[in-house]
């Protein structure tokens, strides 16, 4: 195993999650509401899917 690491520092007192990929850093920050799916393919990180949910309380439009 190769010690070729980088450090990168977070605020450990905001919700989010972390992605790395080839290196890199990628916030997700949380939302109100939702959901979020990361896809993989061949091992890494593709793509975020984000879903939200909106609940229904007698909005005449969403």
């Amino acid at each position: 195993m190769h010690d070729n690491t980088t450090k990168a520092v977070i605020n450990l007192t905001e919700d989010a999650a972390y992605v790395v990929k080839k290196g890199k850093l990628t916030k997700i920050t949380a939302r109100e509401h939702g959901q979020d799916v990361i896809i993989w393919k061949n091992g890494q990180v593709l793509d975020v899917d984000r879903n939200e949910r909106i609940r229904i309380e007698g909005q005449e439009v969403i």
